[in-house]
């Protein structure tokens, strides 16, 4: 019996080694993007909505609450801000704007963006300074 529990044992070691090996051998998953982009492709397929609602059904974590003057507030980073300026910063075409024209993105012709990027993280808006602090929306029209 004895010799049995032994053999039993020494077969099942090295399978238990080779097992950890490979597991520890598996990639790492994938690392969570701090930004979203959105394509033409994707405004065209959602004809009905504004980009305000596009970008809240697209982008996970913004929301969209109406300011005290009544044009719509995206939030990038939560509702709560230091400074009191709630509204992200707007990068149009490389330019900074701090509202868009008119105060929302209805002003901006939806079939003459190209891709509309969304920067959440410290890191992604670090070059932008304490103009980013609230989120940074990059908006990249064609031509």
């Amino acid at each position: 019996m004895l010799k049995l529990v032994t053999a039993v044992l020494l077969a099942w070691l090295p399978a238990c080694a080779l097992h950890k090996r490979d597991s520890a051998s598996s990639p790492p998953p994938p690392a969570q993007s701090s930004s979203t982009t959105i394509t033409a492709e994707d405004i065209e397929h959602a004809p009905g909505l504004s980009l305000e609602q596009l970008l809240v059904t697209r982008v996970p974590g913004l929301s969209l609450s109406r300011a005290p003057d009544g044009h719509l507030v995206i939030h990038v980073r939560g509702t709560t801000t230091l400074l009191g300026d709630q509204e992200p910063l707007f990068i149009i075409n490389d330019l900074p704007v701090d509202n868009p024209v008119g105060g929302n993105l209805s002003s901006i012709n939806p079939r003459d963006i190209e891709s509309i990027q969304v920067l959440r993280d410290a890191a992604s808006m670090a070059m932008y300074g304490l103009r980013g602090a609230n989120g940074v929306i990059i908006i990249k029209m064609k031509g």
